[in-house]
């Protein structure tokens, strides 16, 4: 009898059109789950869904949803189809991210391009769902980066107005405040809903050259993660993972003020209370 360690279980996989989230998605979908895959818009969301099928993935337990993480209102009308829709939900893997763009840019909303799609979405997303993982104790996934131990906060200057742009500090400080992010909703949310971290190392997506040189097939480096989506993974909740192993993150993610003020920063971005 095959083993299907998602039976019965539904999951959210956010940039999931390609790379890591689209083989992730695959693996999930494999082991029984019903995969929510999201998409930056409707053309590409409808061609990973086929490239899925194609591959073998049942099709009735596939959902397309779409929403550009650059616009907070579509994360939030996202996030709000769903609690409409979903009353649990046992896994949330926040993988949508975008690198560093050559020059600032600022979205709608008014916030750096990098730390809002990589960072402030998630944000928003995982805060409306909570109470439908809660219901089902699920966990959340954020994939972050090794980079992450070389961000800084800008708190007010996230765009780097006031120095020299560069793409790696704003995408580490984006990944940075993720890291952060991830230990604070699991103290939040202690008991109910399992968070963590993870940098699943270097990956062959198009990405890569902006980080390294080599990387990991993104088939492989999904089959690792999903052993942490996999519920008879026992985690340790708030931990930074480094693969499959907890590891040590920044030091600015132990810092307990540093937490603090990073969720009210993030509440008056995002204007939630």
């Amino acid at each position: 009898m095959t083993h299907s360690p998602f039976a019965s279980r539904t999951a959210l996989v956010t940039g999931a059109t390609s790379g890591l989230g689209l083989e992730l998605a695959r693996r999930l979908v494999d082991g029984g789950a019903t995969v929510i895959v999201h998409a930056v818009d409707q053309g590409s969301g409808d061609a990973a869904l086929e490239q899925l099928v194609k591959g073998g993935a049942e099709p009735l337990r596939l959902r397309l949803l779409t929403a550009d993480f650059s616009h907070l209102d579509e994360v939030a009308a996202l996030a709000g189809e769903l609690v409409r829709t979903q009353p649990g939900l046992d896994l949330l893997v926040n993988n949508a991210a975008i690198r560093g763009p050559e020059r600032r840019t600022r979205t709608l909303n008014g916030n750096e391009i990098t730390f809002q799609v990589n960072y402030l979405a998630p944000y928003v997303l995982t805060k409306a769902l909570a109470p439908a993982l809660a219901a089902a104790r699920g966990r959340v996934v954020n994939v972050s980066s090794s980079m992450h131990k070389a961000g800084a906060i800008g708190w007010s200057d996230l765009d780097r107005k006031k120095g020299y742009y560069l793409p790696l500090p704003v995408y580490a400080q984006s990944k940075l405040a993720l890291t952060i992010f991830s230990r604070t909703f699991a103290e939040v949310y202690s008991g109910s809903v399992t968070f963590i971290s993870v940098d699943p190392g270097n990956i062959e997506t198009a990405m890569l050259p902006f980080y390294g040189h080599v990387g990991r097939p993104a088939a492989e480096v999904a089959a690792e993660v999903a052993r942490l989506c996999d519920p008879a993974t026992e985690l340790v909740t708030g931990a930074h993972y480094v693969r499959l192993e907890p590891a040590a993150p920044a030091a600015l993610v132990d810092n307990p003020s540093i937490r603090a003020r990073l969720a009210r920063f993030t509440a008056r971005l995002t204007d939630i209370d």
